[in-house]
């Protein structure tokens, strides 16, 4: 687990969107996804797909910090001190997968937390883009389109 020094906040006393990308970059940057693609890609995806559904910085700031603790790059302990609003912190843990979870309760944990099901809304979207799904060998795909489709229908997301 990384542990990222805190970099500077902004006069409202939290990380600048910049800061937190850095942050997220940085965290991620020797991790890949199931295709071999750096998963900053995958980040930058998440956040530009809030922020074309509407979101404002502090869930755009979520989304570049959506799997930071899920994926071991943050601590825990981390996120709860780093200079982030109670909202984006609140988003992060609401999307942050616990082993031995089942889906029934991440989704609902997720709908019950404002402004997660956007997050995650993007981070669906982006992991079941059928270009992304295509370099995946058949059994993955098809596992991973059926995971997707249902966690989907589990949170009321239309179909993509």
């Amino acid at each position: 687990m990384t542990e990222t020094p805190q970099p500077q906040s902004t006069p409202h006393g939290t990380l600048s969107l910049a800061d937190v990308e850095a942050v997220a970059r940085a965290a991620h940057a020797s991790q890949t996804d199931k295709a071999g693609r750096p998963y900053t890609e995958h980040l930058s995806a998440v956040a530009e797909g809030v922020r074309a559904r509407g979101g404002d910085e502090e869930l755009i700031a979520a989304a570049w910090l959506h799997d930071a603790v899920e994926d071991d790059a943050l601590s825990e302990r981390w996120l709860e001190e780093a200079a982030l609003s109670r909202r984006t912190k609140d988003v992060v843990r609401a999307v942050t997968k616990r082993a031995g979870e089942p889906p029934e309760a991440y989704a609902a944990r997720i709908l019950a937390t404002p402004g997660a099901l956007l997050v995650k809304e993007a981070d669906l979207a982006h992991n079941a883009d059928p270009a992304r799904l295509a370099v995946l060998d058949e059994a993955t795909r098809k596992r991973l389109t059926e995971k997707y489709a249902r966690m989907r229908a589990l949170l009321g997301l239309s179909m993509l």
